[in-house]
């Protein structure tokens, strides 16, 4: 009883949710993405050009940040780095793209934005590629 209430961080149960999270949050993100593939591939650009750089590269740059970095981020490959462009992307979506909509329009939008804050923060964990590229890059004296 006296561990329910503990406040000390369980590190294995820590590395589990990451492991979850990221396999979660980035298939979730892949179902937006790949339509937007789809759509780059084809050639029917409608997109919105939030930096004036033209819907084509804009939608570019969100293929890359929707698809590409959410495998990464499945995989736990460059974890930190990979969370970047989603979290750019997904600063988009909740000021520019549902700026002037409720809460209720853009929740979904700041709930990935939020996962992707934490992974850039904590990491991938202890179930990751970067896990094992670290492990193998440690010299033990």
């Amino acid at each position: 009883m006296k561990t329910l209430f503990s406040t000390t961080v369980n590190n294995k149960g820590v590395d589990l949710w990451l492991l979850l999270a990221r396999i979660v949050v980035g298939t979730f993100m892949l179902t937006h993405g790949v339509p937007k593939l789809q759509n780059l591939m084809s050639g029917n650009v409608h997109f919105s050009d939030p930096f004036g750089l033209g819907p084509t590269f804009s939608l570019a740059l969100t293929v890359f940040a929707e698809v590409f970095c959410s495998i990464l981020l499945i995989l736990g490959i460059a974890t930190r780095f990979a969370s970047i462009p989603l979290i750019i992307n997904m600063s988009v979506a909740v000021f520019y793209a549902h700026g002037g909509q409720p809460l209720a329009k853009k929740e979904l939008a700041v709930f990935y934005l939020l996962f992707y804050i934490g992974f850039c923060i904590i990491g991938g964990g202890r179930y990751s590629i970067d896990a094992l590229i670290n492990k193998k890059g440690k010299k033990r004296y």
